[in-house]
């Protein structure tokens, strides 16, 4: 099987949405990913850190998902990264209550022997220096790196972050992001700037608007699917990436063609993030209903026309 590699947060979250509120429960941008990913034929390894307060249960939950946990780092005597959020009423926007970095604050990746190797290398939200180390550590050249970033480190890291854009084939980030890394309002003029710093594509989110792709001068538009309830967006954004890169890495085809597939499936897997709290969805999701929601995108998009 191909092998993906996961960096990123593995956290505690405490959310409050206009329907309900939170304590600490499951999250973190790796947690994302990983449960995401494990929908597909591949193995997976997660590099990220928690504390000794993060509980037996969600370990063995990464686990059974057949994620690799070696490189997940539990420091004794530390606290897990905490962050606290509330949701404003149209679920778009959002309030940073309290964050603690914690072990966070002194992370220093180490990715597993037998994943050195790994085909695709997704380098969740994290700090640019951290996202770096980790690509300096593989010993072969993935065919694949994609990078999730956010406007935080752009404000406080974006020399850093510039340089790890370099070393990456696909950036993915939302509009609001893609026009404060690029300076353009346009998201085409924002994408075509984007190429220029490195990456060869360029995925901008939407949130419930979709995704684009941008390739040189290609590009695709992938909807989001009209839900009838949106619970809690968190993680919608890592469990997308998650999608992306676990389809790109079983399928091993990383032509603009299939990261066409690669864009709905993501989607695909959003649509169901959102549907309940934290990752309560995601762990209970089954591959049924993924793929009947997918035909539910495919009838969605297809059409013909005659011209």
């Amino acid at each position: 099987m191909n092998k993906l590699l996961i960096v990123g947060t593995v956290a505690f979250d405490a959310i409050e949405t206009p329907f309900a509120k939170t304590d600490k429960i499951l999250g973190g941008a790796a947690t994302y990913i990983g449960l995401s990913a494990s929908y597909f034929n591949l193995q997976s390894a997660i590099v990220s850190v928690v504390g000794d307060d993060f509980p037996q249960e969600y370990l063995d939950l990464l686990t059974a998902r057949n994620i690799d946990i070696s490189g997940l780092e539990v420091v004794k005597g530390g606290k897990t990264f905490f962050w606290s959020g509330r949701y404003h009423n149209d679920l778009n926007s959002r309030d940073t209550l309290d964050t603690q970095l914690n072990v966070l604050a002194d992370f220093q990746p180490k990715v597993p022997q037998n994943f050195k190797n790994s085909d695709v290398v997704m380098l969740g939200n994290l700090h640019p220096l951290v996202q770096s180390s980790v690509l300096d550590q593989m010993e072969t050249q993935p065919k694949l790196v994609v990078l999730d970033t956010m406007n935080f480190w752009m404000d406080c890291a974006l020399p850093e972050l510039l340089d790890v854009i370099k070393r990456v084939d696909v950036i993915t980030i939302n509009d609001e992001e893609a026009r404060q890394l690029s300076g353009e309002y346009s998201l085409v003029k924002a994408a075509a700037k984007i190429h220029t710093m490195g990456p060869k594509y360029v995925v901008i989110k939407k949130g419930e608007h979709g995704a684009l792709l941008f390739h040189n001068k290609e590009v695709f538009f992938a909807p989001a699917l009209p839900l009838e309830e949106v619970f809690d967006p968190t993680g919608a954004g890592d469990t997308f990436a998650g999608g992306f890169a676990g389809f790109i890495t079983q399928s091993e085809n990383i032509s603009f063609e299939n990261m066409k597939n690669a864009i709905i499936y993501g989607s695909n897997l959003a649509s169901f993030c959102v549907e309940k709290f934290g990752t309560e969805r995601m762990i209970g999701l089954n591959k049924e209903e993924v793929l009947s929601r997918l035909k539910q995108f495919k009838s969605l998009t297809q059409f013909d026309i005659e011209l």
